[in-house]
Order: structure tokens, then sequence, then C-alpha cells
């Protein structure tokens, strides 16, 4: 008796060909003859190279350095197979682009939720990625979604090269990391710690704009705690609305003890390594 699935065929966009090459060896098929490339104006041109009606199409396709040229690369290569009557769009994104921005930061939008929408009506019907940044992203999608994880992978690194990994302590960047890094902690059976605090950069991207208009703040009292005038309205309320006070972040601090220990920093999402230095050195003085 035959095969009952479809045929399958793996095309590879111009991100990571490699990655699509080693996938294709593994699964035991070539890739699919597609050319991908840009004309003269910088516009993103697709052509299929041979026919793919009925079959069940895999686009291999991550975020790089050229992110947005990525993105729309991607999504032409899906419309391209739903126009040529693909049974099944499947595409393959390790590293989801814009996945940071799936929160109201600022007065900036949701570009995460905007992106999921765009690959959807674009014809994805099933999306597979990696150690997505918040799992609520899987809502914005009107697809299955698969989240791969990496964590066995990196948990055996650390237990195949660090000898004593047991002298370990798993260090949170961020107090939003917690849960990540305690599972890993509870998983290797050693401490963990939390960096409180943040540097100036991270600071400014915190902030999510929810007193806007800003306002002019003022100091009141002895001086030591800044606030501002509360709201003026063209209609009064019987009760006054209380005066927004402005978060003030302290200095870098740490929660937990790193002293004589092998320190481990861990997140999902490392895009500028400067703060990583940064907060090493910070971990070396302690």
């Amino acid at each position: 008796m035959g095969d009952p699935r479809p045929p399958l065929v793996i095309f590879a966009g111009q991100s990571h060909p490699s990655l699509a090459e080693d996938i294709a060896g593994h699964v035991g098929v070539k890739l699919g003859d597609i050319l991908v490339h840009n004309l003269t104006s910088t516009e993103t041109e697709v052509k299929l190279q041979e026919s793919i009606r009925g079959k069940e199409v895999y686009i291999i396709q991550s975020g790089s350095k050229r992110v947005n040229n990525d993105v729309f690369e991607m999504l032409t290569m899906v419309y391209a197979c739903k126009t040529s009557s693909a049974r099944k769009i499947v595409a393959v994104i390790p590293y989801l682009p814009y996945s940071k921005q799936c929160r109201m930061r600022r007065r900036a939008c949701i570009t995460s939720k905007l992106l999921a929408k765009l690959m959807c009506n674009a014809g994805i019907n099933h999306l597979i990625t990696m150690d997505l940044h918040q799992r609520e992203i899987h809502g914005f999608f009107d697809c299955s979604v698969d989240n791969l994880r990496s964590s066995p992978f990196l948990l055996q690194y650390i237990l195949d090269n660090i000898p004593n990994y047991r002298d370990c302590v798993m260090v949170a960047k961020h107090p939003s990391s917690t849960r990540r890094v305690s599972s890993y902690a509870e998983r290797l059976r050693v401490n963990f710690a939390v960096i409180h605090g943040e540097l100036k950069e991270e600071e400014e991207r915190e902030v999510d704009g929810r007193t806007s208009p800003p306002p002019t703040p003022i100091v009141i009292g002895n001086g030591t705690l800044p606030t501002v005038a509360p709201a003026t309205f063209a209609c009064s309320f019987p009760t006054p609305i209380p005066p927004y006070q402005q978060k003030i972040k302290p200095s870098l601090s740490l929660v937990g003890s790193v002293k004589g220990k092998i320190a481990i920093m861990l997140d999902d999402i490392i895009d500028d390594v400067e703060p990583w230095c940064l907060l090493a050195g910070f971990l070396k003085e302690q």
C-alpha cells in the first residue's frame, strides 16, 4: 500500500540556506527549485521552478540582520505557494522576528500581532518556531503553532562541557526572566540569582506611556518623591484623581550570591552584546 501522505517539498529562503540544506538532508529530500532574488529596484521576486499543486510545502526562513527583507521575502514565498495551489504551507521559522514587540510600550504598536496577521493572510497553515519570547504570541496567529524548546539541548551542553556544573549559579538578567532561569536551575539542581535594576538603555524601553500625554513633573514635600500634578478634565469628579507616581528604578543589585561560583546568565534573545558584557563585569565584582 502506498504512502498516503502528500508529496513533500522544502523551499529555502535566503536568510539561512545552510540550515535548510541540513534539514533537507536529515529528512532525505532535495531542496525545492525556487528562485528568490532582488531586482535592481531592491524589490523581492519569487519564481517557483517546479509544480507544487496538491503538495505539502515547508518554507524555511528565519530572522537575521536583514530582518525586514527576510520577513517580506518569506511572505512573498508563502503567497507564491498559495497561488500555485499548494495543499498545505508550513513555515519553519526558528527565530520569529518582532517577537519582542508583543506588548504595548510607550506609544508603539504590538508589531508581533501585525506580523502574525500578515503571515496568516499570506497563506500559512502551520507555524513551527522555537522559544517564543512570550507564550501569549500563540494567540496572535489564526493557524496552528508549534513552539519547540531548546532547553534540553542547552542543559545537555552544560552537563557535557562543565564538569563541575554543581558549582554553577543560574543568573536571570532581569526579574521577568526568573521563571525561565528557575526552571533550568531546578533541572540542574543548582541555585539561581536575579539581577535587579536596569541599565539606562533598557529603562527607556520599559516605559509604556500610560501617562499620555506626558505630564510635567514637580517636586513636593521634602523633594525626595517626584510626582506630577493631577490631570485636569473638562468635567469634575467627586473624588480627585490621585497623582501619578513616576517609577524610579534602582541601580544594579544582585538577589542571591555568585561568590566563588560559575555564573551562567540566561535569556531567550540576545540581540545586543554590550549589556551582557556590562552585566558580566557586574557579576565579577560580586
